[in-house]
């Protein structure tokens, strides 16, 4: 069995988002002992040691991340389909944006607002005459809170793996989660 160091203790204590206070409380140990085994000042006893890891396994047990939120089918269009299929798509899920994907790899984003001001003959263009940006890509390991941060400035939050798509997060997803 290998020790973790006091880098590796304060490098996952900081990671989920703990305090020393807050870590010191799950452990039930003081703040100080966290603060000088974390400084590499003190040597913890191996019961105390237990402790600390068991309180940072809890709380990253209990930490949501992207696997726990995503829908892994994602309805999405390619660049080259025309502007009808991905308003057709839209319809039939009921969706207000689409993820445009080529080779699993999302490259844009239409939305209904995209759509609602072009004329009939635009029905037959591709897609990327039309499309906005890419939603931001996230791996299946992000916290709720980075997936929360993004969703604040984009519609939805595409999770990848090894550059290829997973799965989607909208706010649907993280208002579901929360109630």
């Amino acid at each position: 069995m290998e020790l973790p160091t006091p880098a590796d203790l304060r490098q996952r204590r900081t990671e989920l988002g703990l305090t020393q206070s807050e870590l010191a409380d799950r452990a039930d140990v003081s703040q100080p002992l966290i603060a000088r085994i974390e400084g590499g000042d003190v040597d913890p006893r191996l019961s105390t040691l237990r402790r600390i890891v068991n309180a940072l396994e809890k709380a990253e047990s209990d930490v949501v991340r992207a696997k726990d939120l995503m829908n892994e089918a994602v309805v999405s269009v390619t660049p080259e389909e025309p502007v009808s299929a991905a308003a057709q798509k839209m319809e039939q899920e009921a969706y207000s944006q689409l993820a445009v994907i080529q080779d699993g790899v999302p490259v844009g984003s239409i939305s209904q607002t995209d759509l609602v001001h072009l004329d009939s003959q635009a029905r037959d263009e591709a897609v990327e005459t039309h499309m906005g940006e890419s939603f931001p890509t996230v791996s299946k390991d992000a916290s709720l809170d980075e997936i929360s941060n993004l969703l604040e400035h984009y519609k939805a939050v595409m999770i990848t793996e090894a550059g290829e798509t997973v799965g989607i997060i909208t706010e649907a997803d993280v208002a579901a989660r929360l109630s």
